[in-house]
């Protein structure tokens, strides 16, 4: 169940760039195994990095009323640019709209697949 857990977020993760890369004309991705290593790298620093960023920051996340996880969440996105090839982004503001586009995505997708997990649950052995 958790490689399917996992599998589904790095096609969301995925899927979340695309739709990036489709509205912002600043953000450039191309390629399967781009999309594949940036979605990778973000799924893997949202799950190790950025709970730790988050610990390390929670005064300045409460000093900011939480807009400092905008910018630990940018950091996740440019981290991920950084190592997956043929992936770009050029201003802050594309960062943010990218940031805000994948939180949206992963919102969408997370309520659908706990709308389905809900109205059929898995049997359980007894």
């Amino acid at each position: 169940m958790l490689l399917v857990r996992l599998t589904i977020a790095l096609l969301i993760n995925a899927a979340a760039l695309w739709v990036a890369d489709v509205l912002f004309d600043s953000m450039h991705i191309s390629g399967f195994w781009s999309y594949f290593l940036a979605a990778l790298v973000l799924g893997i620093a949202n799950w190790i990095i950025k709970p730790i960023l988050t610990i390390l920051t929670f005064p300045l996340i409460i000093i900011t009323l939480g807009l400092f996880l905008l910018v630990i969440n940018i950091a996740m996105v440019a981290l991920a640019e950084w190592i997956a090839p043929n992936f770009s982004i050029d201003g802050f503001w594309t960062y943010v709209g990218v940031v805000v586009l994948i939180w949206i995505v992963n919102w969408a997708a997370y309520r659908l697949i706990d709308h389905f997990e809900d109205r059929f649950p898995q049997r359980r052995p007894a």
